[in-house]
């Protein structure tokens, strides 16, 4: 199972999901600095203010819309009104990757900073990546079939620039940096919240004990995962791998060994 080992600090995403306003500069970012297709981009969806919809291959940054009718207190009693979620979701960045075990042919690979990045150019568009993910990330193009998502901008960490939508973040709700640094951050930006009343605030994905080992971009958010069309539980596709061969290996021994034995038998 695919997992991090390196000689340096890994760097990932804190995305601090109380302080997002919704502009979408981090997707205008990405697609800009990365050429990303900006096919579908300008198109109504009816789903609030949300025009992209879900991460794609031509949509590695998602800004999400959640419109919540909550009461509001006023003079004249409780009064109907709407609470507005906004996230940017990225591609995880799994400690247990699940696409780099599937992969056939290396175009997945782990980077020294202990990203995942598609090489897209070995990618043969098996598609085994795509069901792999747990939190259905990495999709193909439908014009090749090959896949693309989130690199955290690669190119611009190996000449010491953070990510372009870190950069362009008017807020800092998308924060980049040592991702052991950014967990004790968003651990205290958690507390603050609890103390100012802010009790469903929590960290989502932060913890290395979860079901991928911990992501590289992580989240805080002001209700449950679900609310924000995250899974729950995420638990890497490939954990059983090693157990399922092993049980294959035996019985392929028992098989042998069966035949073998008749086959002496038959010989006496």
């Amino acid at each position: 199972m695919s997992t991090v080992d390196l000689g340096m600090p890994r760097v990932g995403f804190f995305t601090d999901t109380s302080v997002c306003i919704g502009c979408k500069a981090c997707e205008v970012a990405c697609k800009e600095w990365n050429a990303v297709p900006t096919k579908g981009a300008l198109e109504l969806t009816g789903e609030s203010f949300d025009n992209t919809s879900e991460l794609s291959a031509d949509s590695w940054r998602h800004v999400a819309f959640i419109e919540q009718q909550v009461q509001t207190p006023s003079e004249n009693g409780p009064q109907e009104g709407v609470r507005w979620l906004m996230s940017s979701d990225v591609c995880k960045h799994c400690t247990h990757s699940a696409c780099l075990d599937v992969c056939p042919t290396g175009s997945l690979f782990r980077t020294e900073f202990g990203t995942v990045v598609v090489q897209q150019d070995i990618c043969n568009g098996c598609g085994y990546c795509v069901s792999a993910c747990p939190y259905g990330v990495i999709a193909q193009r439908e014009d090749d079939g090959r896949v693309f998502k989130c690199t955290m901008c690669y190119d611009r960490l190996k000449v010491g620039s953070e990510p372009a939508c870190a950069q362009a973040c008017p807020t800092q709700s998308i924060q980049f940096g040592d991702l052991d640094e950014l967990r004790e951050r968003a651990q205290t930006r958690v507390e603050e919240l609890h103390a100012a009343g802010q009790d469903k605030a929590r960290l989502y994905g932060e913890s290395p004990d979860d079901g991928v080992g911990g992501a590289g971009a992580f989240f805080l958010l002001l209700d449950e995962p679900e609310v924000y069309g995250l899974p729950p539980d995420p638990i890497v596709t490939t954990r059983d791998l090693g157990a399922m061969w092993r049980r294959v290996g035996a019985a392929g021994a028992a098989l042998l060994a069966g035949v073998a034995a008749a086959y002496l038998s038959d010989r006496g």
